[in-house]
This record gives structure tokens, sequence and C-alpha cells, in this order.
């Protein structure tokens, strides 16, 4: 412990976070320093700021870090139609290389011997946090508390900050937060509470985003997304940076009811979990990125994508976003994307989206060869006999065999 002079904490100001900034204080007697990321969670950050002050902290970062966020992380994994088990739009787990990127840049601007963060030692985000601070400084030391004190309990936590002083909302009067929960532009997640028996469906008041389906609106809400290389460039004709585009497309999804869901999930660590998510931009933007991409993507690319999603979904849950595999299948995702380009209109109902339409210059649809009307010779029927028989030569070969 004598060895670290100075930490960068990734620091909310919240419980946790609050109680890890004393403790590094008093175990490690080393400079802390704060970094807090605007990543859209829609919460006031400058209390953070005065928490930090008040207990001591100089050197203090606030960061927002939105657009990056919404560009570099979000839209690129959009790209792959990325779903973890089939369900999970990864909102937590593409939040955290970017927080890992930036506490390895302020530690080196700082001079930090190490970096922190609040991550419990039988969640995913630990595994994220380091592996990403790894890959972009080899020899950064990481320090997880929850790895290290005996503090592991929500009472032990509290009477930690009783007994400090620690200036902690949940604090006073024995209040406490149902739910473990994280936001940013993408979703809104929870744990814990209730949630930890699978059987239970989530109370209606822990939704924060969303309407429930059955109250939003009778009428459905129609919205056009405008895409270039396979990114939402414009909602409804009207220019928008990435971070625009999701905040824009969580208002109406929510207001709409879209985006809940309630997921068992398999942590990287061996546990199963289970958590409930708000994603409404998300659940609009991956059904309209595959409807852009059926009109303009060739079917082998479509296909080929398809088999590599649930790869390149495992690698961003279980916290590889720096690897050269990543890299390497972002690489040809991204190729794949040179022409996904067009406008798609969804319908927003009730929790539902629906494609409602979807026009492209780069469109690869043939009405002419597609029409069940006269297409006046631009596909031979006839040639489907050969084109049959050749695939099914090895069929009726093993069917011979057989007899």
């Amino acid at each position: 412990m004598s060895s670290v002079k100075k930490v960068v904490l990734a620091y909310s100001g919240g419980l946790d976070t609050s109680i890890i900034l004393k403790w590094l204080q008093d175990n490690y007697h080393c400079e802390v320093v704060t970094f807090t990321a605007d990543i859209g969670q829609g919460e006031e950050l400058e209390p953070a700021r005065a928490k930090a002050q008040a207990m001591g902290v100089k050197e203090i970062y606030i960061d927002d870090l939105r657009e990056e966020f919404a560009r570099d992380f979000v839209f690129p994994m959009f790209r792959a139609n990325a779903l973890y088990e089939g369900e999970y739009l990864l909102g937590t787990s593409i939040a955290r290389p970017l927080i890992a990127k930036r506490l390895v840049e302020i530690a080196i601007e700082t001079g930090a011997d190490a970096i922190s963060h609040g991550a419990t030692g039988k969640g995913n985000d630990q595994v994220r946090f380091e592996l990403g601070a790894y890959a972009l400084k080899p020899d950064i030391r990481v320090i997880a508390p929850w790895r290290e004190w005996d503090l592991l309990s929500r009472e032990k936590l509290m009477q930690y900050a009783e007994t400090h002083g620690i200036p902690v909302d949940f604090a006073k009067k024995g209040k406490k937060s149902p739910y473990s929960m994280d936001a940013n532009l993408l979703h809104i997640s929870y744990e814990g509470g209730i949630l930890e028996d699978p059987w239970l469906e989530p109370e209606d008041d822990m939704w924060r985003w969303t309407l429930p389906p059955e109250k939003a609106p009778d009428q459905p809400c129609y919205v056009e997304l405008t895409y270039e290389r396979g990114d939402v460039i414009a909602v409804d004709g009207q220019p928008l940076s990435p971070a625009q585009v999701m905040a824009h497309l969580n208002k109406l999804g929510g207001e709409n009811g879209i985006g809940r869901d309630d997921i068992v999930e398999n942590r990287y660590v061996g546990m199963k979990s289970r958590g409930a998510y708000e994603t409404p931009a998300g659940t609009i933007m991956l059904k309209a990125h595959r409807a852009m991409e059926s009109l303009t993507l060739d079917r082998e690319s479509a296909h080929l994508k398809d088999d590599l999603m649930p790869r390149y979904a495992s690698m961003i849950y279980n916290g590889y976003w720096f690897s050269p595999e990543r890299e390497a299948l972002q690489a040809l995702i991204d190729k794949t994307q040179e022409r996904v380009n067009g406008t798609v209109r969804m319908k927003l109902y009730k929790g539902n989206v629906i494609v409602a339409g979807r026009k492209s210059e780069d469109s690869l649809f043939d009405a002419n060869i597609a029409t069940f009307e006269d297409d006046a010779g631009a596909y031979h029927q006839g040639d489907a006999e050969g084109f049959i028989k050749l695939n099914a030569l090895r069929l009726r070969v093993a069917a011979r065999r057989r007899k």
C-alpha cells in the first residue's frame, strides 16, 4: 500500500464510491483524484464535485463524454446488431471501456500510480474496467476495494459512512435504494431487491424512463431514421449528432412504452444474474438498422455478420473492447456498412417497434425480379430446376446409399 502515492478513482458521489474515497485515504494514505463521467445518466453531477471537495480532494475531473460514448462506442456496436444471449443490448457493458480509457488518461495526466473502481468481486464490471485499463496501460495498478475490505453488506457500508461522517444521501433516516442501478445514454439497468427472485415481476414504480405499454398513447408514433454508412445521421430529416439521436429516441421510445426487458443472464465470472433494463433508443435503433441492412446488404455479408454477432457481443459483454479480435471484427463490420445508406420509417405503438417502410439509393431490392406479376424475362424460372438438382445431388446420393 505504501507504494501508492496517488490514485484515480471512478467516482459517482454515491454511497459506494464515497466510502471508497475515504477508505483509500485511510488505508493507502494516498492522494485521491476523482473522475466522474457524464455519459448521459441524466443526473446532476456537480454535487459529486462538492462531496469530493468536502473530503479533501484537490484534483477533480467531471467530463462530458456523451458524444464520445455515442459516436465511438455505441454506434460502432449497433453496426454489428449486437445482442448478448439474444436479448441484452449491452448498455452497461459498452460504457465500461470508455470509463477505463479515461481513467488511464487521467492517471497519465496526473502522474497517478493506480486507478480504482467501485465494482464488486461478483460482477462483470470489475473485469471490464480492468481488462480495458490493462490493454491501454499494461503496467497500471488497479485497486478494487470490494476485493480487499470487509464491508461486504449494505449495513456495514452505511455504518462506515456514519462513523466517518461521509455525506451520503442514502444514509439519512436509514433510507436506501432498493435497487442497484446504472444509467447512461443507452439504458438504465436495475438489479437487487425483489429482482433477486426471478419469479417476481418488477414493481411498476421501478421503471424510470418508459411508460407501461398499456398506458402508452392509443395513436402510433411514426419516426424516420436516415442512415449513412450504418449510422443514424438524422431523425425526421433533421441532422443530429449521435448523442442527440439517442436522447431523442429515448424520449420517443419511453413515451410509447418501448425498451423494457427482464433478463436472466450468464455473467462472465460464472453465475447467473437477473436484471431489468430500459433501452428505448437501442430497441428502436436495432430494429431500424436491421431493416436498413435488409435492403442494402448482400445476402452472404448479412449472414456472415449474423454468424459473427454473438461472438462480437460476448467480447463486449466480457470486457474485450480493446482486444485485437474485437478490433479485427469491427473492421470487417465497418466494411459491410459502406452502402448501408437510406431511410427507415418506424412505427412506435404500445411497446412495439414496427418497420413501416424503407428506401435507399443503394437498395439491392429489384422489383422487376421479385414481382409476382410478369417480369418481362428479368428472371428465367426454368433455371431453378438445375439449381435445385445440383443442390439436391448430395442428398440424393446419401438417400441411395441408405437404401
